[in-house]
């Protein structure tokens, strides 16, 4: 099964950019796509379903924000969307499908840039999404959580890190709780379990050739449960082309759909 997870900062853009053509070259089984910034009644075009693979969205509320979608080459046995919790469902920030053998969802933490405020929200949804991720252990099922998680999590994932330590997407309670998660509660880094060559990040920013640089950080992710860790066979970034300011991170498991 291969899994590619994307965020399009506005799925029409990405389109646009030529995302879609790349996709259906991919032989991807499962591609969960963040930020859309379009509902899905504005997608009605035929580029956005492209021949092959079966579409499901999660919309935000307001117009022009968020949304999530995973774009699935069979047909799920369920699909769940939202957490539960008003920062996620009014946002559209989650999409889970369910397979036989196992659950992808697509999903994004808000970023925390912005100011103080957009930071205290970021850190009231990660505590929430916390305990998803706590009862998701009980479950008899893996699962893989993929999407943007605003969090580069050790300094090899973020250029010049030293100077960021105190700019949102490094801060330490922010890589505490990705510690939390992957080492006390044992999820597993799909990207890293199988790639540890440095410089490996999932997004730069627009400005002063970052890309061309190798400026960035690592922010995307696919996070899996303790199971899924052998049956983790490839990770890359893919960087040839340019559909955002994010890279499509792509993982191959040893797993049936």
């Amino acid at each position: 099964m291969r899994v590619i997870t994307f965020n399009t900062q506005g799925i029409e853009q990405a389109a646009e950019n030529g995302f879609f053509d790349w996709m259906v070259k991919q032989d991807a089984d499962v591609v969960c796509l963040q930020d859309l910034r379009a509902k899905e009644y504005q997608l009605d075009d035929e580029r956005y379903h492209p021949e092959g693979y079966y579409p499901y969205f999660f919309d935000a509320f307001e117009d022009g924000y968020s949304g999530v979608a995973i774009y699935s080459r069979t047909v799920p046995k369920a699909i769940m969307t939202g957490l539960g919790f008003e920062l996620c469902d009014v946002h559209g920030r989650f999409i889970q499908a369910d397979f036989d053998k196992v659950s992808v969802s697509s999903l994004t933490i808000p970023s925390g840039l912005a100011n103080e405020e957009a930071q205290d929200v970021k850190r009231e949804y990660m505590q929430q999404f916390m305990g998803h991720l706590k009862k998701t252990l009980r479950k008899r099922r893996d699962f893989i959580f993929a999407g943007t998680y605003q969090i580069a999590h050790r300094p090899v994932d973020l250029s010049n890190w030293y100077v960021n330590q105190q700019v949102s997407g490094f801060l330490e309670d922010e890589r505490e709780w990705m510690d939390e998660v992957l080492v006390d509660m044992g999820y597993v880094d799909a990207f890293r379990e199988i790639n540890k060559v440095d410089n490996q990040y999932t997004w730069w920013p627009s400005y002063n050739r970052a890309r061309e640089l190798n400026e960035g950080a690592r922010l995307d992710y696919q996070l899996t449960t303790g199971n899924v860790r052998s049956q983790i066979k490839a990770a890359t970034v893919y960087r040839d082309q340019v559909f955002s300011e994010h890279a499509p991170l792509i993982v191959d498991y040893d797993i049936d759909v």
